[in-house]
Parts: C-alpha cells; structure tokens; sequence
C-alpha cells in the first residue's frame, strides 16, 4: 500500500522559517507531486507543484517565499517555507500521482495518493 508521510510541521513566529518532507513509500507512480493546505475555516488551496516535466507552479501567495523540490533518490518531496506569515496557518497535504500542468493541477487537483497532512501554525 503507498503510503505517503509528511513531517516537519510546527509551531513558528511570523517571519520564520520550517521545511516539511514527505516520504512517499511503495510509490511508484509519476513524478507530478505537490503540496496543498487547507486553513481554519478556508477551502483547500494548493500550494505548490512538480509536473511530469519538472515544472513547478506556486499560490500567489506564496511564490518567492516557498520553494518545492524532489529528491528522488530518496522518493522524497520537500517544501521549504521562508518569511512565514500567520496566515500560512493551516494544514499542509503532500499529493502524489497526478497528470498535467503545474499551474492547472493546483487550481484543480486530480491526486492519486494523499498524505495524512501536517499542522503548521505560525503566530504575529
């Protein structure tokens, strides 16, 4: 059974930095992975994405702050979070398995394989 394991979430003040990981196991899908969030009392938003082709698309909201990479050798995806602001509070899903554009699969997700999420909370 794929199993997809985030880690790294935390407790930080504005301005700060954390970096989750999500360990993909038994996953031999594609390489289109990324990150989405959902904050108290918001929809869900995707955050940022690797395609099949390597391209990345970030939020608005987050571009120039958040940075997504893959190492694959060790089938693992990260995504460090720079100059955190309170309203990045929020649950943080690692996606697995999708098809298509970086900018479209944030917009409108079709995932194979989520995580169990990870809670990062950040304080003004």
């Amino acid at each position: 059974q794929v199993q997809l394991a985030e880690s790294g979430g935390g407790s930080v003040q504005a301005g700060g930095s954390l970096r989750l990981a999500c360990v993909l196991s038994r996953y031999r899908g594609n390489r289109c992975m990324g990150w989405f969030r959902q904050g108290p009392g918001k929809e869900g938003e995707g955050v940022a994405l690797i395609d099949n082709s390597g391209q990345t698309a970030y939020s608005d909201s987050v571009k120039d702050r958040f940075t997504i990479s893959q190492d694959n050798a060790k089938n693992t995806l990260y995504l460090q979070m720079d100059s955190l602001k309170p309203e990045d509070t929020a649950m943080y899903y690692c996606a697995a398995d999708c098809v298509g554009a970086a900018r479209i699969q944030l917009a409108h997700p079709n995932i194979g394989y989520w995580g169990q999420g990870t809670q990062v909370t950040v304080s003004s």
